[in-house]
């Protein structure tokens, strides 16, 4: 195969995760078919079977990259913030930036439709939650340590709450289309854990 043609594939499995996470993350991951998808990026239902043999592959592809990119965030955070107080600022940011796009999380409509699932689908959206939650664990352990965050449980629970709160306000503010809402919600999360 030509480079060009390696090129060119790459382009279109690109183009196609681009598309079916933007119908995940606005209609559900039952909400759309291959015929929507093919649709929308102007190739063959034929084509889009090339790339992606069916829609498990698919889905298992969009959660692949969606969670490479989001710890590359984290990492960033990790980077380029030096307090933990920062890195949850950071962190709540990347989920505005989502409802910003009138979207929501894809690993969070995803586990809407949990029971739905594959099997491989399934053990990767409880991976990107699995990981968060370490990452959120690790910062709010450190912020503790340096007196900088106070919250009355352990640290992993605590993570879980912020991730259900972050989750739960991009839902609660979905039907309004008003990002201020969710970080109306998300600012007070952060306060009360940098409340002494």
């Amino acid at each position: 195969m030509a480079a060009g043609s390696v090129r060119e594939d790459a382009g279109t499995a690109a183009r196609i995760l681009d598309v079916a996470e933007e119908l995940v993350q606005v209609r559900g991951f039952n909400g759309f078919s291959y015929a929507d998808v093919s649709a929308q990026v102007g190739i063959t239902k034929a084509a889009l079977h090339y790339h992606f043999a069916g829609k498990a592959d698919l889905g298992l592809a969009l959660i692949s990259r969606y969670a490479d990119r989001f710890a590359s965030e984290l990492a960033k955070l990790d980077a380029g913030h030096a307090t933990p107080a920062a890195r949850l600022a950071g962190y709540t940011g990347l989920y505005l930036h989502v409802v910003r796009r009138q979207r929501m999380c894809l690993c969070g409509m995803l586990a809407a439709e949990y029971q739905t699932l594959p099997d491989p689908m399934r053990e990767a959206v409880t991976s990107f939650f699995d990981a968060n939650e370490s990452w959120l664990e690790k910062v709010l352990e450190e912020g503790r340590q340096e007196g900088t965050l106070h919250f009355p449980r352990t640290p992993r629970d605590t993570a879980r709450v912020v991730i259900a709160c972050l989750e739960g306000a991009m839902l609660v503010a979905r039907p309004y289309g008003d990002p201020d809402r969710f970080q109306t919600m998300a600012t007070s999360l952060l306060a009360g854990l940098t409340r002494e």
